[in-house]
């Protein structure tokens, strides 16, 4: 079976094409200075480009999980979630509160989407 590693880093990639899914890396904010919707937003920013290097788009997501360090932040994160989702496509979701690894970090956020047929 082909596996297809994208944005690897260090310790990991940002997103693993394999048995026809596309598994996105937790992804956090460039730029942690900014409120949880400016994080939230940012973070849909990059699963946008991993997808769309991925071959794919969010219309194939099919479940998020989403991370906030503050369960208070839920209004804000989902606003950004609001402004990209689309509403025909709608992806399984889960939002849990948790601490995240860099304490400047209010959202971080994986899923799985359907890959390209080959």
């Amino acid at each position: 079976m082909a596996i297809r590693r994208i944005a690897e880093e260090q310790r990991l990639s940002g997103a693993v094409v394999a048995g026809g899914m596309v598994w996105l890396a937790g992804q956090v904010a460039d730029d942690a200075t900014l409120d949880a919707e400016g994080q939230t937003a940012d973070i849909l920013r990059q699963i946008d480009a991993l997808l769309a290097e991925a071959g794919t788009d969010k219309r194939a997501l099919v479940s998020i999980q989403i991370v906030l360090a503050d369960i208070r932040d839920a209004p804000a994160m989902n606003r950004a979630w609001d402004a990209w989702l689309d509403p025909a496509h709608k992806p399984a979701r889960m939002t849990i509160q948790a601490p995240l690894v860099d304490p400047a970090w209010k959202v971080e956020i994986t899923g799985v989407a359907l890959a390209p047929a080959a």
